[in-house]
């Protein structure tokens, strides 16, 4: 024991900085607390006969969160395996809005919480949903504390559930179509996992839970083609999230999911058309689940040598074997499995943060009476194999670091895994400052390519479209065969996002690495944009009525007034005629508000929607149904704003409301002696420009006066320099860092003060 306490406290000390999450409640440096209280004493039993109906009504009780009561909570017991009637600790579904609709936690209305079962580490779900949250849409995790009428059950992870807020996180809207992959069914048996089953909705509700208003139509058709009309599924499916998916569930042997069995998973049908499918439940990742669902039961040596092509050419898998067949999805597919064995596991990354993992909950887990494993073996399974566990069996459960290197070094020694890739570097633009709707030229150095992409988009809602470049001497690309590839393409009114991607014969890069999750953004401003908009206004300013409501306001670039006849303001992608502009005209170089209260009826600029705290998108658009300036946002706090620092031009950050004012880059805060706004809390801002070349400005608030210390690290967690490492006064700082000398790339800039706060932005240099 002394020894792994020691071990834990070297990989600390030496460990390169890890990204922070948001400081909301998932947190992972925070172990929440919830203290239910039911008035029935027999609230086990009640319980168990809910789960037993199955028809998921729920217990009523009070529940207080880390202090803050909530009334009228609606409880339920969930999960399959992981729920018996015989178990004090059992999974816990926390509606906070079941009767009180608008009773949320940080926009948060459901806390699902798992009881670690079968995990002895108590890492795998959460280590599992920060790394897949670096390439896709995947939900937020950490632990909580839970006692029920006083009693302690013990230490639960807590995971954000995929519900319509996390679908508002990560797409334009809540509204369409939207599944939960789930067998209905007590078989674990399917004849095919995304199976066409013909036209009739009812064959597919034993494998599918409908969780939106519509859908089964859209579902139908999706399934229909992938499976009938195969080279059309890039209409109906994102390829690229869905590859992310697999490479991800493969490599972290994460059988129970859909590559292996017909649950755990969620699809949303985004405004292009596409569904996405959304990972879920991965409390038997690294191992846990370790059956194949027609193959049986897998050693540890079968699970690291499990085939990163698994179920590819079975017929019973069209969700693998309708893509992997295809020889360009499969080089995506391994090129993305590359990156993530590179940055989270040929660096150790994933032990390193497993062991952070530990050292944060180590006396909670030495604090629960109920847990399935001893301490001991807690402290072991990141490295080894430990049984003795909880039944049916009491099963040995491999050790994650024992599985994973062994794995690691089986693919990298697979011929489509050592393959030469091709190396693109030195991507650029020209000219470097673009003018709306005007064409630029892209470029890029590759070696060791023989077709080179560029993928771009002119909304963050639309899908990536590929223009082939060519190294021919005539595309504003050097001479020809000199390596450097270009295409011109034509940038839209409101700026545009890309990639590239190279490949040859037997293997394929992207640029940036994490594409199409990441990617590069260009922006252009036009004459009028979104400048600073307010979706939750409690007390900052009243309309022409007396009402507090939502607003808008724009904001004319030009040196002369503009007609907005014909203008469009719409916060639906499926919509962008919702709102028409009447007769108006906005000044040059001047603002202008429009009330988003969906109250047309009162005199004034009023639209017919409300703009949602929780997040959502707002778009302006031309009369030729052109979208001219988007902004996509998550949540918003009370009487802050999100607005264009500076004005017109800027990038979007909190701050202090303005209204028809200069934007400040200061948020909401108090005053000093001297009547001097000063910030309420530490704030990070986004670099300004981003990407950048070769310098940006990087800002920050500050609540109180004390140390301070702003540093710059590469996409390997190296720290490049420290930019501030000084005692500093309350208030607003901004600091330059030229990166002339740095190659381009995505670097991270972290800020740390007070007693806790941590925060990392990314930024992108683009040269």
């Amino acid at each position: 024991m002394l020894i792994n306490k020691i071990r834990i406290l070297l990989i600390l000390l030496f460990a390169a900085p890890s990204l922070a999450l948001p400081q909301d409640f998932y947190d992972i440096g925070t172990i929440n607390t919830i203290e239910i209280t039911f008035q029935e004493s027999n609230w086990d039993f009640l319980l168990d006969s809910l789960y037993a109906d199955g028809n998921e009504n729920r217990l009523v009780g009070t529940a207080v969160i880390n202090g803050e009561q909530f009334d009228s909570v609606g409880i339920r017991y969930k999960g399959n395996s992981s729920y018996s009637p015989n178990r004090i600790k059992n999974p816990l579904n926390i509606k906070l809005d079941h009767i009180l609709e608008d009773q949320k936690l940080d926009n948060y209305g459901t806390l699902k919480l798992a009881n670690v079962y079968k995990d002895p580490s108590f890492v795998r779900e959460v280590l599992s949903y920060e790394i897949a949250r670096k390439y896709m849409p995947a939900s937020k995790a950490n632990f909580i504390n839970v006692y029920i009428n006083g009693i302690h059950l013990g230490l639960y992870t807590s995971v954000q559930s995929v519900d319509k807020f996390f679908m508002r996180s990560y797409f334009s809207g809540d509204e369409n179509p939207r599944f939960k992959g789930e067998l209905m069914n007590s078989s674990p048996t399917l004849n095919t996992i995304w199976g066409y089953l013909g036209a009739d909705s009812a064959d597919y509700s034993d494998y599918y839970e409908l969780q939106s208003d519509y859908g089964w139509g859209e579902l139908i058709s999706f399934l229909d083609t992938l499976n009938n009309y195969t080279p059309y599924v890039e209409n109906v499916l994102n390829i690229d999230r869905h590859l992310w998916m697999l490479a991800f569930d493969n490599l972290l042997v994460n059988l129970d999911a859909p590559i292996n069995f017909a649950h755990n998973y969620y699809l949303y049908q985004d405004d292009a058309g596409r569904f996405n499918p959304i990972i879920w439940d991965l409390n038997e990742s690294f191992g846990v689940f370790s059956r194949l669902l027609n193959g049986g039961q897998l050693s540890i040596y079968q699970m690291q040598q499990l085939s990163p092509f698994l179920n590819s050419t079975s017929s019973n898998f069209p969700i693998i074997s309708k893509i992997l067949s295809d020889p360009v999805y499969k080089k995506m597919y391994v090129a993305h499995m590359k990156t993530l064995i590179d940055e989270n596991f040929s660096n150790n990354f994933y032990e390193t943060r497993a062991l952070e993992i530990q050292n944060i909950i180590d006396s909670d887990v030495q604090a629960d009476q109920n847990k399935f494993y001893t301490y001991n073996d807690f402290l072991n399974n990141i490295n080894i194999q430990v049984g003795g566990g909880p039944p049916p069996g009491g099963e040995l459960i491999v050790g994650i670091t024992q599985l994973m290197n062994s794995r690691v070094t089986y693919l990298n020694s697979q011929p489509e895994f050592s393959a030469s890739a091709p190396q693109i570097s030195n991507p650029s633009i020209s000219p470097e400052s673009p003018s709306p709707n005007s064409a630029i030229w892209f470029n890029a150095e590759v070696n060791n390519g023989t077709s080179v992409t560029l993928a771009y988009r002119h909304s963050i809602t639309d899908r990536f479209t590929k223009a082939e470049t060519f190294d021919d001497g005539s595309h504003n690309d050097g001479s020809a065969g000199d390596g450097i590839y270009g295409v011109s393409v034509t940038i839209g009114a409101a700026g545009m996002q890309y990639y590239f991607y190279a490949e040859n014969e037997n293997s394929a890069t992207f640029l940036p690495s994490r594409a199409e999750y990441e990617f590069y953004s260009l922006s252009v401003t036009g004459d009028v944009v979104i400048n600073e908009f307010m979706a939750d206004n409690d007390t900052t300013v009243q309309d022409p009525n007396g009402e507090y409501d939502d607003w808008i306001e724009l904001y004319n670039n030009s040196d002369s007034d503009l007609s907005l006849g014909g203008y469009f303001l719409s916060d639906d992608g499926t919509d962008l005629t919702q709102w028409a502009f009447p007769d108006t005209f906005i000044a040059a170089e001047s603002y202008l508000i429009i009330w988003a209260d969906d109250d047309e009826d009162q005199a004034g600029l009023h639209a017919n929607f409300k703009i949602s705290k929780s997040g959502e998108a707002i778009y302006l658009v031309s009369p030729d149904l052109q979208i001219v300036d988007e902004i996509i946002f998550g949540a918003q706090a009370t009487d802050s704003s999100y607005g264009r620092y500076p004005d017109g031009t800027g990038a979007f950050i909190s701050m202090y409301p303005t209204f028809e004012a200069p934007n400040q880059s200061g948020i909401t805060g108090f005053s000093d002696d001297n009547g001097s706004e000063l910030p309420n809390q530490f704030h990070l801002r986004q670099n300004y420009p981003n990407p950048f070349n070769p310098a940006t400005t990087i800002g920050f608030s500050m609540p109180v006066s004390g140390n301070v210390k702003l540093t710059i690290y590469n996409i390997l967690g190296e720290r490049i320099t420290t930019l501030v490492n000084d005692f500093l006064q309350a208030g607003d700082y901004s600091y330059q860092w030229n990166a002339a000398n740095f190659p381009s790339g995505v670097y991270y800039y972290s800020l740390s003060g007070g007693d806790s706060y941590y925060e990392t932005k990314k930024m992108i240099l683009l040269k």
